[in-house]
């Protein structure tokens, strides 16, 4: 693959990792109204996702795609998970 090629695919990569924990707004706001989701799912996510963005910024060359593609997936999942267990 060429270097254009990879960079292509890093934003690819990193929109839709974005779009995937953007998702949780809709089961956050469910969780608000009374119907709670799963909390185990978002608590899993939101684990990997800090350990991505660690991943990304202790490399020796940052690897800024993969920090800012898990970096939502962290605040995003924790919501989600502490908005499905705590009553509102």
């Amino acid at each position: 693959m060429t270097e254009k090629q990879m960079k292509i695919l890093s934003v690819v990569a990193a929109l839709t990792a974005v779009g995937m924990y953007v998702s949780y707004i809709p089961q956050i706001r469910n969780n608000l109204n009374g119907q709670p989701g799963d909390w185990l799912q978002p608590l899993v996510a939101a684990v990997n996702c800090t350990l991505w963005v660690a991943y990304g910024l202790l490399k020796k060359q940052r690897d800024w795609p993969v920090v800012l593609a898990n970096a939502p997936g962290i605040f995003l999942g924790l919501i989600t998970f502490v908005t499905s267990i705590v009553k509102f």
